[in-house]
């Protein structure tokens, strides 16, 4: 029998299927619902930082006695997380340096391992069980049935001797439902801690006019309004970065999750000619340089957004030094700047990458100065209270900081604090750390 969530119901979209509105009207920055994850996994990056059972932030965590591998506040955590880390425990000092497993592949095990012990509904899934999920498995291309036999072959190898694994088709299944309904959890400056599944929160559809925005406290998700709703109107999320034009978000929907978007904004397209705005010149640029240059510039993407799949950011120093990466960014730069405007999406692009490096390579001036040229398009390109712009100026507001430049900072933490109380709501922890943060100042 199927529960229910106040102030919400589940309905069936002539368009879109099992969707979500609300039967309220709910104001900017209302808590619409929240949800416990039905399983989740800290990334392997994050350990020593968080603790593994609550995704608390703090210094000071204890070990894990056996393995040594896994962090936790205190016995009680430790003992709240057994169930899923014995999965994992024994099989870490019996493998050492070769265990690496997909964090795919840790939560699908987790998954597993709670449908095993499950016996009724669990309170992540009030309006949809986890089995009801889309999986779009015939929609699978080789690429990523490739990734899902490797992830198959990784349960085998890890988690066998603790997990009865079920039949090949349905571990398929279970794999392209996570894929496709799985959940990044982010810091507040939407850096990867873990990946969470929520039945409940899946079943709300995109737009690129989001309605609603995603945010975690711990490992729970809190679903939270970005404009004023009224009884009737739809629970809308966004999948994707909505910083791109209408092809290439449409490209990543596709490619993610088989559908093609037909809101407003991508039928209107009213921003991408911002979006891709070309510099101004007194010979007008041919059509043919600049589809060329786009051409260009979504190549270079690829390159970086496969370089950051790769498991562990100190494999990708190894191959590719930091030096060598800001070059990289440095030279496309170069090469688009001679067509597109310093706000041109592919140029912020470009530029995200070179701060983000700059601040690896502890190079805060250079940070500051891709950050200065970033922050201000970000607010025009994205829709209102994004994550995007909060986290550009936090970043921008810690940087200058560091560089012994306060007042500057302070303003910077302002504007994200406005975005951030709409997103996560006044009393979140971030927020009341970022208060911490500017009080010292």
């Amino acid at each position: 029998m199927t529960g229910s969530i106040k102030g919400l119901e589940r309905f069936d979209s002539p368009t879109k299927g099992r969707s979500l509105r609300v039967t309220r009207a709910f104001k900017v920055g209302e808590l619409i619902f929240s949800s416990q994850a039905y399983s989740y996994v800290l990334s392997l990056n994050e350990r020593g930082c968080y603790c593994e059972f609550c995704f608390t932030r703090k210094e000071g965590l204890a070990k894990c006695g056996k393995c040594k591998k896994a962090f936790y506040c205190n016995v009680k955590c430790q003992k709240g997380d057994w169930a899923m880390h014995k999965l994992e425990c024994s099989a870490m000092m019996a493998f050492r340096e070769n265990w690496c497993p997909s964090e795919t592949t840790r939560l699908v095990a987790r998954i597993l391992a709670k449908k095993k012990t499950q016996k009724e509904r669990c309170v992540s899934e009030k309006i949809m069980l986890i089995g009801e999920m889309q999986s779009h498995v015939e929609d699978v291309d080789n690429e990523k049935r490739e990734m899902n036999e490797a992830d198959i072959a990784g349960l085998y190898r890890f988690y066998s001797k603790h997990l009865d694994l079920p039949d090949h088709k349905d571990l398929l299944t279970l794999l392209s439902q996570v894929s496709c309904n799985g959940f990044t959890i982010e810091d507040d400056e939407l850096s990867h801690i873990g990946t969470a599944i929520y039945p409940d929160v899946a079943l709300i559809n995109h737009s690129c006019l989001p309605s609603v925005i995603v945010t975690y406290d711990g490992m729970s998700a809190e679903v939270r309004a970005v404009k004023d709703m009224k009884p009737g109107d739809e629970v809308l999320i966004s999948y994707i970065d909505l910083l791109y034009p209408t092809d290439d978000r449409n490209n990543r929907l596709r490619e993610s999750y088989y559908f093609t978007c037909d809101c407003q904004e991508c039928k209107s397209k009213s921003k991408d000619k911002a979006k891709l705005k070309v510099r101004k010149r007194s010979d007008p640029i041919e059509t043919d340089v600049i589809n060329n240059m786009v051409r260009y510039a979504r190549k270079a993407i690829r390159e970086f957004r496969a370089l950051k799949h790769t498991k562990n950011i100190l494999l990708i120093i190894i191959t590719w030094s930091l030096f060598e990466l800001l070059e990289m960014c440095e030279h496309s730069l170069e090469e688009m700047g001679a067509v597109f405007d310093d706000s041109n999406i592919y140029m912020l692009h470009m530029m995200y990458q070179a701060m983000g490096v700059c601040g690896c390579m502890e190079d805060l001036d250079g940070a500051v100065r891709y950050g200065e040229k970033i922050v201000k398009p970000y607010s025009q390109l994205y829709p209102p209270n994004s994550l995007n712009v909060s986290s550009i100026y936090l970043k921008l507001g810690r940087i200058y900081m560091l560089l012994d430049k306060p007042s500057m900072g302070l303003n910077a933490f302002k504007k994200a604090m406005a975005i951030m109380e709409v997103a996560h709501g006044k009393d979140h922890l971030y927020l009341k750390e970022l208060r911490k943060e500017m009080a010292q100042k």
